[in-house]
């Protein structure tokens, strides 16, 4: 028999060249059988049947007509598509092997089991279309996967149901939809040894960032027992994300975030039932644990990594853990086909203004807010009662509920995660959902009318009522060039990789206090001295928020060190400055279990902050925890593009304490290439300037501070309002000055704050003084970007008439 007439082909004889003969699925298994296993990529060994094989048994059983008249009717109204589709599948299932098919099949799986080491072995028989897994058509789904198989004429049934499926109604819609021909598109089904999964767990990875394309991290759900459950959103599956490009570095744990879900449920083996397999509940101990060890989730990055280098483009992969040998596989890969293919020449950014009370959150798919009217449905059995328009919530989609899907505005699930069948087909569509709520279906009710905002960063968020939204698109297709550098102040981590396409020199100012109130929580002290804490309600928040943790501080290290992960990665290898924490007292006080540890002040903006708490016996062990994030974020995760900053160091003898504070954290001042810079925001700062300068590195502007300072006005005054301006001559002068006399001692000037945007004449101002950099919000970028483009063009400009006069 020829290669193009051959019934079965094993894995080792196609590759991503075969997609005619055995589909997208099975072509793809093949290449990385082939030519990725050198490189360590574990593909379990089986084999395909060919698109020859499915034409042979639809001519056999004179299935074409009975297609064809089908979905003739169904065109023509005559019957709806459940019965079109039944007609089709029933015929299938009632088809007869053609003989010479059934031997080939059966003697791949007698040969495969021999290779396995036992007779009827276990396999999982997947669907795999000729025309799915292309780089613009994602037919993900749409196809039956059946696992747990064991025997010959179990496999024959699993392969007939394989072929029926590929007329599920939601299979004949999308292919309608996508412009396929139903008699053009043929079926492989591939037979693989089953991987233990049952007993280990298994999930979904991307080699790209799903919501914002972000393209140099690796996203990876995990959940115990079959994989399944992952892919069909039934389960809050774990999350990590792990940046690509310091893999490389054996001596590097890259992972930039770890998310455990609550995984209630595992799909297993099932003995002695209908159906090969079953859901059972997850014990408390396997809810509280992560499903992977860091050095699996390393491992399985790097496969991720090399698979999108094989192929050139992101990839959608499925992984499997084998419980019984700890070995992990990869079962399936294929295209991303959603943010690889956008095509960006803007940033649409959404803007709050105005919100009702939080209903519920979950994890934000896509980065858009709308308004709509709640249309709850919890089974698929009531689809037909979907209201046009409406915000779709519901318990878990299948891909049953695509036509529905389409019509909605929004979507929001109590189960899933990012990897999810709700997740992936909103991205499709471009719609804003919220997945994996927990509770959407039980705090919501039919036209009850919403916001749903997923422009917050990773946290999506469902409100009261129609929020008030300020829309901006933000062009990125002429961002002018500039000497000098215009780099983010960013707070929030979760909104990092959102603004990754903008051309920013870097992060000017990433706010430590911002990440301890919004992913900690927990004032550091409280962690310290969790043991002798008075404040009981505030010690059973804490035991909530650090379960898992057997030493309460490490919990403080691993949430600061991950969320400024975030930003470092954004940005990598651009420079990343961090602000070590510069709350007040009274707001370090309103951290869980902060009262006891804040004296009261009078004026906190004056008092008991910045430099002057990291040597205090008040909160040394507090900055000792910050000190070791960095620590890790630099030596252990590889960010060594993370620049330490000091705010409010009112002389150089504090200086001298917070630096030798920080060697002794193992942070020392130019070891391993660490800068360290220093906020400059009192007049002390700019009059011993030269004297700051052999300390630090770098100076960073704070213009709020500086301003209230040297004029003397009360920044929070409404009565004094009008005399706080930026640029007062008097703040002007200690800005050109600091500039002058850093310059002249070797350190590098920054400005963090909205003045640049907000007057193009400050930014002119900046540029005038030779300033080496400004740092802005993001929305501002593009305006300074042009306001620093002009008054540099405009200084050029001068420049040579004057020369020339």
């Amino acid at each position: 028999m020829t290669a193009d007439t051959a019934l079965v082909v094993s894995f080792e004889a196609v590759g991503r060249g075969d997609v005619a003969r055995v589909g997208g699925k099975n072509a793809s298994l093949g290449e990385m059988v082939v030519k990725l296993g050198a490189e360590g990529v574990a593909v379990p060994p089986g084999f395909a049947t060919t698109a020859e094989a499915y034409w042979r048994y639809v001519e056999a059983n004179g299935l074409k007509q009975r297609i064809v008249s089908a979905l003739g009717d169904l065109e023509r109204g005559k019957v709806a598509l459940a019965e079109a589709g039944q007609r089709i599948r029933r015929a299938f299932l009632d088809g007869d092997w053609p003989k010479e098919t059934a031997e080939a099949i059966t003697s791949a799986y007698r040969e495969l089991c021999g290779r396995i080491g036992k007779p009827d072995a276990d396999v999982a028989v997947r669907s795999s279309a000729t025309a799915e897994d292309l780089p613009d058509a994602s037919f993900a789904g749409q196809q039956e996967t059946f696992l747990n198989i064991r025997g010959e004429r179990a496999l024959l049934d699993a392969c007939r149901r394989c072929y029926a499926s590929l007329f599920t109604d939601r299979a004949i819609v999308y292919r309608a939809t996508k412009g396929f021909d139903h008699l053009a598109v043929a079926l492989s089904v591939g037979v693989q040894m089953m991987v233990r999964s049952d007993i280990g767990g298994a999930g979904v990875m991307f080699s790209i960032d799903t919501e914002t394309g972000f393209d140099k991290v690796v996203l990876i759900n995990a959940a115990w027992g079959l994989g399944e459950n992952v892919v069909q959103g039934a389960v809050d599956p774990d999350e990590y994300q792990v940046f690509k490009p310091l893999l490389a570095d054996s001596s590097l744990v890259p992972i930039i975030e770890k998310r455990c879900g609550d995984k209630k449920l595992k799909m297993i083996y099932a003995t002695g039932e209908a159906r090969p397999t079953r859901n059972v509940p997850t014990s408390k101990a396997e809810r509280a644990a992560f499903v992977l060890t860091d050095a699996e989730i390393l491992g399985l990055a790097r496969w991720a990594s090399i698979i999108e280098a094989h192929y050139g483009q992101p990839m959608d992969m499925e992984w499997a853990k084998d419980g019984a040998s700890g070995k992990l596989y990869i079962v399936q890969a294929r295209p991303e086909t959603v943010q690889s293919r956008r095509e960006v020449g803007a940033l649409k950014s959404y803007r709050i203004l105005s919100k009702g009370k939080t209903i519920t959150s979950g994890l934000s798919i896509g980065d858009a807010v709308v308004s709509g009217t709640v249309c709850l449905i919890e089974s698929a059995k009531d689809i037909g009662r979907f209201v046009d328009g409406a915000v779709l919530v519901t318990s878990t989609t299948d891909p049953d509920w695509v036509p529905i899907m389409k019509r909605a505005k929004a979507i929001v699930t109590d189960h899933g995660g990012r990897t999810s069948h709700a997740a992936i087909v909103s991205r499709e569509l471009g719609l804003p959902a919220v997945v994996g709520t927990g509770d959407a279906t039980h705090v919501l009710h039919d036209e009850q009318n919403v916001t749903i905002s997923c422009a917050e960063g990773d946290e999506g968020f469902v409100y009261e009522g129609s929020a008030e939204v300020a829309i901006e698109e933000l062009d990125l297709s002429s961002v002018p060039a500039t000497r000098t550098k215009v780099m983010l102040n960013v707070a929030n981590p979760a909104a990092a990789f959102h603004w990754w396409r903008l051309p920013a020199d870097g992060v000017g100012l990433a706010r430590m206090e911002f990440v301890i109130n919004s992913h900690i929580k927990v004032h550091p002290m409280a962690l310290v001295c969790y043991d002798t804490l008075k404040d009981e309600a505030a010690k059973r928040r804490i035991a909530e928020l650090t379960m898992g943790y057997v030493d309460k501080t490490d919990y403080f290290v691993d949430r600061l060190s991950r969320a400024l992960a975030r930003i470092a990665a954004a940005h990598h290898p651009a420079p990343v400055i961090v602000r070590m924490s510069d709350f007040k007292t009274n707001e370090y006080a309103d951290l869980v279990g902060g009262a006891e540890f804040e004296p009261e002040e009078e004026n906190p903006m004056l008092g008991f902050r910045g430099a002057s708490r990291y040597y205090s016996p008040r909160y040394a062990q507090g900055f000792a925890l910050e000190c070791r994030a960095i620590r890790r974020l630099r030596k252990e995760m590889g960010f060594t593009n993370v620049i330490m900053m000091i705010p409010f160091c009112r002389s150089t003898k504090e200086a001298d304490r917070v630096l030798e504070v920080m060697a002794a954290n193992g942070l020392a001042r130019g070891e391993d290439g660490l800068e360290v810079y220093v906020m400059c925001e009192i007049p002390s700062n700019v009059i011993l300037a030269k004297a700051f300068a052999e300390r630090f590195d770098g100076f960073s502007i704070g213009s709020n501070d500086l301003t209230q300072l040297t004029l003397g006005v009360d920044r929070d005054s409404a009565e004094l309002a009008g005399l706080f301006d930026e640029q007062d001559e008097a703040v002007k002068w200690m800005i050109r000055s600091v500039v002058t006399k850093a310059h002249e001692a070797g350190a590098k000037v920054g400005l963090c704050g909205q003045a640049p945007s907000d007057h193009p004449e400050f930014a002119e101002f900046l540029v005038s003084c030779g300033i080496d950099s400004m740092s802005v919000s993001p929305d501002s970028f593009l305006a300074v970007k042009r306001h620093v483009a002009a008054a540099e063009q405009a200084m050029e400009t001068n420049a040579k008439e004057t020369k020339r006069a």
